[in-house]
């Protein structure tokens, strides 16, 4: 998902950066599209989506599988984790 999530901030940051360059040539400027501001918006898409697939993960192997409840089942029993 890391890589997922990085190409997919690249393609978002590169349409903005173009974006910001189309509106510039035609003198339309937004004081808050800067380079600083689409790269910071990469970043926090990047965490956003790091954060996202964490909580997804932890969600599923908890809540959702059976697996992981036979599973923690079978470590409680052989005293490998507290109950």
């Amino acid at each position: 998902m890391k890589n997922k999530a990085k190409d997919l901030s690249i393609l978002i940051v590169g349409f903005l950066s173009t974006l910001m360059g189309f509106l510039a040539t035609l003198n339309i400027k937004f004081e808050w599209l800067t380079e600083q501001s689409i790269n910071a918006f990469g970043a926090f898409f990047v965490a956003a989506a790091m954060l996202g697939s964490g909580v997804y993960a932890v969600w599923k192997n908890t809540y959702v599988s059976k697996n992981a409840g036979l599973q923690k089942k079978a470590l409680q029993s052989q005293k490998l984790i507290k109950k």
